[in-house]
């Protein structure tokens, strides 16, 4: 059924994805930081008093967290706007309306979380980075939120990410220029393939929301060498694989079982076919690419390193 949804962070990459889709079925207020100010709680109010057709709010808007800004660990705000943006929409939430906030692995605590960690682990440490602490203390106040769902996002790929620094577009964009693809460090990760987050999420929609917190993640995982072999063997290159630092990072994945029992069985997107289609795709639009910016590889070392 047709609902209408408003979808903040519009800008972003995962929003991008979601209102493209959602557009089809749904009627959708997509808004950006210049449409709405998030940090203003008489502008959200008065947003959402404009607007009582609204039935379900999906929160991409965030800040903090990407490599690009150093992980924002110059910035004093990160908490205060995250608390801020979230509290503004949740103060205004009406009974019947619903709300899907983006969380994050983060919340688990980066560098002691266990492979495949369960939601029942939140909350064993607190996140010593102002982006999980930040996520951290919403996914609390949804504990108690009836009309909240908390989705913990680990990693997604897919077209229109930020190819500069993003793993899987920077090497597949490598590969195509024959470049060696190079990885600080080897680790585990979980990479959702933007079309099947899309998919979740629509999915969602129309599901009753027995838990207030969820990974979202695929059931397989992938280390970042056997990735980098794929995409090597999806493009045909022939320059190699360098690894700078020796050991493994600390498994970055989620279990998902919690996902699969709301949503029902689901076809995950194989790593290969998502490489293949994201290879397709830029081979498609390899004349509006900055690939000096490849080549550079300026954020390769802002990549946090397990000693």
């Amino acid at each position: 059924m047709a609902a209408t949804i408003l979808v903040t962070g519009a800008s972003g990459f995962l929003a991008r994805h979601l209102v493209d889709s959602l557009s089809l079925r749904h009627r959708v207020h997509a808004c950006s930081r210049h449409d709405l100010n998030l940090l203003d709680s008489l502008a959200v109010e008065g947003f959402l008093n404009r607007h009582p057709e609204i039935e379900f709010v999906i929160h991409c808007a965030t800040t903090g967290g990407r490599r690009t800004t150093n992980y924002d660990d110059s910035r004093t705000d990160v908490v205060e706007q995250n608390l801020r943006m979230f509290s503004n929409l949740l103060r205004c939430l009406r009974e019947d309306q619903k709300m899907i906030h983006f969380g994050s692995g983060a919340e688990y605590d980066r560098n002691r979380m266990p492979p495949k960690v369960k939601e029942t682990f939140f909350d064993q440490y607190v996140p010593a980075d102002s982006y999980g602490f930040s996520k951290t203390i919403i996914s609390k106040i949804i504990s108690k939120a009836n009309n909240v769902l908390c989705l913990r996002v680990f990693g997604a790929y897919g077209k229109d990410e930020d190819y500069r620094y993003k793993f899987i577009s920077n090497a597949i964009i490598k590969a195509l220029l024959g470049l060696p693809i190079t990885i600080a460090q080897n680790v585990v990760f979980d990479y959702l393939y933007i079309a099947d987050f899309v998919r979740l999420v629509e999915k969602l929609l129309d599901c009753d929301w027995p838990y207030r917190h969820m990974n979202i993640t695929p059931t397989q995982s992938a280390d970042l060498v056997s990735l980098a072999e794929i995409i090597n063997e999806v493009t045909g290159n022939k320059a190699g694989i360098t690894v700078l630092n020796p050991g493994w990072n600390t498994e970055y994945t989620g279990d998902n079982r919690r996902l699969l029992e709301v949503v029902g069985p689901f076809d995950f997107t194989s790593y290969r076919e998502g490489i293949r289609e994201l290879a397709a795709y830029y081979q498609s639009v390899w004349d509006s690419l900055d690939l000096d910016v490849v080549r550079a590889d300026p954020f390769l070392d802002k990549c946090i390193v397990k000693r």
